[in-house]
């Protein structure tokens, strides 16, 4: 009778190790299946990402080169096959290399990118190319600035979209030079190839709205004169392709006001018509104080792996202004956005760094 309770004890034993272990296990894989913003922990701002043929290529600012890096998984980017693709020796271009973003057009990789000889009032696009198949190999070579008007004003954050067959380059730029007052404003012209503009460029939003123009950091670094923001347009077609968005960002980065905007034209339009854009008279992505997310803007979109969900990918600061000494605190962020029955995007609150979120659907776990 002793033996027979031993055995039965034993047996109770290792059925429960072996739920333990199971249970466990389960817990372990629905934690790979989640990941926690950001998905750079230190610094990364305007932040890009590209899904291509089954993976992401990312980019963010680095001020004096050009890194770009490799995953299937978003969500670990950080950790990720990465590579320096452009190391500038032309004092012309040599700084401040804002905003780049690499794109895939006509079989061969280009990189937009802004950067200046030192004096930021001097910033310029730039277009990098590469033939190779595989990005992080063969070389990007300089294909020249992008001429956006004959007077050659201050232009960043360039992006590329194509509508109805034809390429378009959308920027934040100047309307002249400036004096006392910087206004930076969103354009949009017609390409010839990938570093060309061939249409002269069309002003489609400047900074009109109070939630704009907000320079002014009461808690931190304020610039020694007014500057009022439009910048990073990020173009994006509707699912049923009724309309081109594009969000862009408006305030000072500086400021915890930081936010984005949203023009909207139909597809079937003109888009080199300005009364083509309508902007929409509020905000669409704001700071969220109560979960601690700040200066919320330059964004990007992406895809799913498995293509059926849309992500919004921006940075955003833990607190409403940068540490003193001009040290950077922007991280990139990712969460999933929806569509409402109108085609328009809602892209909701900003999360919590302390919330789990869920990997985008059909994300390998390893």
């Amino acid at each position: 009778m002793k033996s027979k309770t031993l055995i039965i004890a034993a047996l109770s034993l290792i059925l429960c190790t072996s739920y333990g272990k199971t249970n466990t296990q389960k817990q372990d894989k629905n934690l790979q299946r989640t990941f926690n913003n950001p998905i750079f922990p230190k610094v990364g701002p305007d932040p890009w990402a590209l899904m291509h043929d089954g993976n992401y290529y990312y980019m963010h600012t680095m001020k004096d080169s050009l890194v770009l890096w490799v995953t299937n998984d978003i969500t670990k980017v950080q950790n990720a096959k990465r590579k320096t693709i452009w190391i500038p020796s032309d004092p012309k271009n040599s700084k401040n290399l804002w905003a780049p973003e690499i794109h895939f057009i006509g079989g061969k990789w280009y990189v937009y990118y802004a950067a200046d000889d030192g004096n930021t009032d001097n910033h310029q696009l730039y277009v990098l190319e590469n033939s190779n198949k595989n990005p992080l190999e063969g070389n990007f070579v300089m294909k020249g600035r992008v001429s956006t008007d004959k007077d050659n004003n201050w232009a960043i954050d360039g992006s590329v979209f194509e509508n109805k067959g034809k390429c378009y380059m959308v920027w934040s730029g100047w309307q002249t030079r400036r004096v006392d007052v910087e206004t930076q404003c969103i354009y949009v012209a017609a390409m010839s190839n990938p570093w060309t503009l061939s249409s002269e460029r069309v002003l489609i939003s400047k900074p009109e709205f109070e939630w704009e123009t907000k320079y002014i950091n009461k808690n931190g670094w304020t610039p020694s004169h007014k500057i009022l923001v439009n910048e990073g347009p990020q173009p994006l077609t509707s699912p049923r392709g009724k309309y081109i968005h594009i969000a862009y960002s408006a305030s000072g980065c500086w400021t915890p006001y930081y936010s984005l905007g949203l023009l909207t034209a139909k597809t079937s339009d003109n888009l080199l018509d300005p009364t083509s854009w309508k902007k929409s008279t509020k905000p669409v992505f704001v700071q969220s104080p109560e979960n601690g997310v700040y200066g919320t803007g330059h964004n990007s979109f992406f895809k799913s792996p498995d293509g059926k969900e849309d992500y919004i990918l921006y940075h955003a600061r833990d607190t409403e202004t940068d540490p003193p000494g001009n040290k950077d605190t922007r991280t990139p962020r990712i969460q999933k956005f929806s569509w409402d029955k109108n085609d328009f995007p809602i892209f909701g609150v900003p999360v919590s760094t302390t919330v789990l979120l869920s990997k985008p659907s059909g994300t390998t776990i390893e």
